[in-house]
């Protein structure tokens, strides 16, 4: 569908719908849709829209996709109304246009970012970093001003939002704080970005110079990325075993592990509105402009003084009886304050719906004050609750990082119906036939499962065959039925494949293997004369990390600050030290790794490939 579409006018369109699709789920729902028209004074009565949405949706879940997004584009375009519709996506409150500055951008690119966020950004990172003494120079910015944009110049405060969502992913010790120069703060913003991608941020069309220049668009798309995966992590049932408050009759804990973070975070909110006795709702948009449902939900997780830690706190509903919607909102963010948690959004961004703030807002309280008791139930079975592995989450990273839509949360679940595979064989340059051998959603009520089989089926085969993949034993059925062991298989040579592509590209099509990259490792240290080397990526002594330290040293001389690094008999602790400077090191001097400091400790063979392979990579760029 979108093939049919010029490539700057799909990039165009691709921009629009990431402006409507405030959450960044990757879908637009029908109201946000309907909204659009109203603000663009499109002359199309309600049922008009309506129609539209109906023929597109086909499964009925108020959800549309990109490619129906597309769709709707073309139909509308004979007419007046597409121009109308552009008007009204550049027109969207608060969405400030500025033309484009890259070299890459033609000058008559327009780019947009909302104030909404800059000032919701700028108030959590002030608070959120307000003790830190290595942010002091450019903290407490001016939310109503574009002080942000000039405050994530030197990598700094990006490299300290990374640790704050997810705790120790860059050695402190790694960040360059003092006298900065702007080699030094090249660095820092190699260290954020790669560091980002690490995590999970998707950062494929993000540089550093992009965010030394304080491009708005680009640097509040990747706050978002950073400040989401924060206010997430524990809205998660292995982290959080609470959560099973909110099964449903009938329901295993198998079936709540499948929701997103957001399908729990509304299912947490329903299940307070329910116990409130008000009504539920459907979104944290259209059904939470009215502050009502906020009122319950406070007023039910509020402190009630049975916890000697935490003192009781009165919500005052006096609010919920006025009349005019913002004063309202206001009124409901005041008793949020007295939580603490008057974060995210102003009455303003209540009262329009905005999406992404409210999720955020929502998000936040949950963290604070759950007011969930974990159920005493015999029948439920907690054994399933065994959390992920790290090589489980450094490819679900992995994966999100390349933009693959849906967002993978749940490794097994999310690629049940194969969909992500086939984004990533692409990304390793094997063609899928997406026009004829792939089923996508929406899928039909009956036979959902056959479609998302045959797209398993498909995947397999194409591993087989053009990727010339090792799949012995394994088939279609193993990656529908989320098959741990088979499926980590199949994911593992993608990411291998992926990483080897990327030596092969800068070795001007030279086949990469094991055995070159350990050649390639041992010849680069000694040349710069280091004393360390390696056999295989088994060999035991890359447990000190040393080695990967050395290569450090040998692709950028000067680099490595010896005094930190821990030598001669070293206890666990020095060796983990030890991989958390060299991983953070790594990504500094611009290697997107995406292994973690323990997989070098405990001498993890596919992760540790990926290091040295990644190395190899900056080694030969700058060579």
């Amino acid at each position: 569908m979108a093939g049919k579409i010029a490539k700057e006018e799909l990039e165009e369109l691709r921009e629009a719908f990431g402006k409507v699709d405030l959450d960044g789920n990757g879908f637009i729902c029908d109201y946000e849709l309907h909204e659009l028209f109203k603000v663009a004074n499109v002359p199309l009565p309600g049922y008009k829209v309506r129609e539209i949405i109906q023929k597109l949706d086909r499964n009925k879940d108020n959800k549309i996709s990109f490619d129906e997004f597309v769709a709707i584009f073309q139909e509308l375009k004979s007419s007046d109304i597409a121009k109308s519709f552009r008007k009204a996506i550049n027109r969207k409150e608060g969405i400030l246009a500025i033309g484009g500055t890259s070299e890459l951008s033609s000058e008559g690119t327009q780019h947009s970012f909302s104030e909404e966020e800059r000032f919701a950004f700028v108030n959590w990172i002030n608070t959120a970093l307000e003790k830190d003494p290595d942010c002091k120079h450019v903290l407490p910015m001016d939310p109503n001003a574009d002080s942000l944009f000039k405050a994530v110049g030197d990598g700094v405060v990006l490299c300290k939002m990374v640790n704050l969502s997810v705790p120790d992913t860059i050695d402190e010790r790694t960040i360059n704080k003092k006298k900065l120069t702007p080699f030094t703060i090249q660095e820092n913003l190699n260290l954020a970005l790669n560091s980002a991608s690490a995590i999970g941020c998707h950062v494929v069309n993000i540089g550093a110079l992009d965010l030394r220049e304080g491009k708005p668009h680009l640097v509040l798309g990747l706050l978002w990325q950073i400040i989401k995966i924060g206010l997430f992590a524990d809205i998660e049932l292995s982290r959080n075993e609470a959560l099973a408050a909110l099964l449903r009759d009938g329901e295993t804990l198998e079936d709540l592990m499948k929701l997103s973070p957001e399908e729990l975070l509304l299912r947490w909110a329903n299940f307070h509105l329910e116990n409130a006795g008000w009504q539920k709702i459907n979104n944290f948009s259209s059904d939470i402009k009215d502050s009502k449902a906020y009122f319950h939900l406070l007023n039910q997780i509020s402190p009630k003084g049975t916890e000697e830690d935490q003192p009781r706190i009165d919500i005052s509903m006096t609010g919920f009886n006025e009349t005019d919607d913002r004063n309202r909102a206001e009124a409901m963010l005041q008793q949020a304050d007295r939580l603490g948690c008057r974060q995210f959004v102003t009455p303003a961004d209540v009262v329009s719906g905005n999406p992404k703030l409210n999720l955020a807002f929502v998000a936040n309280l949950f963290n604070k004050y759950p007011s969930l008791t974990k159920p005493e139930n015999e029948d439920i079975d907690w054994g399933l609750l065994e959390g992920e592995t790290r090589e489980e989450r450094t490819f679900r990273n992995w994966m999100n990082s390349l933009g693959v839509n849906p967002h993978v949360n749940h490794l097994y679940g999310d690629l049940q119906d194969a969909l992500v595979i086939l984004q990533l064989y692409e990304k390793i340059k094997v063609p899928v036939d997406w026009s004829s051998k792939v089923n996508k959603p929406p899928y039909p009520k009956i036979g959902t499962n056959m479609k998302k089989l045959e797209n398993c089926n498909y995947a397999v085969e194409l591993g087989k065959t053009t990727a010339k993949f090792s799949l012995v034993g394994i088939g279609g059925q193993d990656l529908n039925d989320g098959n741990a062991t088979l499926t980590l298989a199949l994911v593992w040579q993608l990411m291998r494949r992926y990483t080897l592509n990327v030596l092969e590209d800068l070795g001007d099509g030279q086949k990469a293997n094991d055995d070159i990259i350990v050649k390639w490792v041992n010849n680069t240290l000694a040349e710069a004369g280091k004393a360390t080397k390696i056999s295989s990526f088994k060999d035991r002594e890359i447990c000190s990390s040393l080695a990967v330290v050395d290569l450090i040293d040998a692709i950028q001389p000067g680099s490595i600050s010896y005094d930190l690094v821990k030598t001669g008999s070293l206890s666990e602790d020095d060796k983990l030290e030890n991989a958390k400077y060299a991983v953070s090191m790594a990504r500094k001097i611009g290697a997107r790794v995406y292994a973690l400091p323990e997989d070098l400790v405990e001498v993890k063979p596919k992760m540790v490939m990926t290091v040295f392979a990644c190395l190899m990579g900056r080694g030969m760029k700058r060579a």
